[in-house]
């Protein structure tokens, strides 16, 4: 077997004999791990520390495997009892839209939009007053009053010749057997 500080490298140039430039390469990293000591940490230290990790690592694996056993026992409840994913998910849901509900972010939001609907309102009455004003200002104006007029005119004539038109249809004297229509404008 080769020294640990020969060229591993079989392609390389430099095959078979010692570098100096290059570093050990570690074929078992817990035998490595084992021979390079941290400073300021005894060997007895170290081996107490590597000790105390295990422990844990096996805790934590321990712990894993307990809460999987009572993930599977809470799925199996929630299975008799009927309850769903969904209906978790709807309670988790409804339980978040309450804290948001009652958190000030949403109460001064809700004010806040509160207030500027009260202002928003006022102002397409006041936009609607306006407008209602303006078109009885201009339906009271000389111009509409020429234009009522004269669309006025123009109905009596189409009106009209309509009746006569059906009132020659119907009776045959053409005089026409309804009574006369209103003919004023709009």
């Amino acid at each position: 077997m080769e020294s640990a500080s020969q060229d591993i490298n079989l392609n390389s140039p430099n095959k078979g004999l010692l570098s100096d430039t290059m570093t050990d390469v570690p074929v078992d990293s817990a035998a490595s791990a084992r021979t390079s000591v941290p400073e300021g940490l005894t060997l007895a230290e170290e081996e107490e520390l590597r000790s105390e990790l295990a422990k844990v690592e096996e805790e934590i694996g321990t712990l894993r495997q307990v809460l999987a056993a009572k993930e599977r026992h809470c799925g199996e409840l929630k299975r008799k009892l009927g309850l769903t994913p969904l209906d978790g998910l709807k309670q988790n849901l409804s339980k978040s839209w309450h804290d948001v509900q009652v958190s000030n972010a949403y109460k001064k939001t809700q004010e806040t939009l509160s207030q500027a609907g009260q202002k928003t309102s006022a102002a397409l009455s006041n936009v609607g007053s306006v407008i209602s004003r303006k078109f009885g200002d201009m339906r009271n104006s000389a111009t509409f009053k020429s234009f009522e007029d004269r669309v006025g005119t123009i109905k009596s004539r189409v009106v009209g010749s309509r009746e006569n038109s059906t009132d020659s249809l119907h009776s045959p004297s053409g005089a026409g057997d309804k009574p006369p229509q209103d003919n004023t404008p709009f």
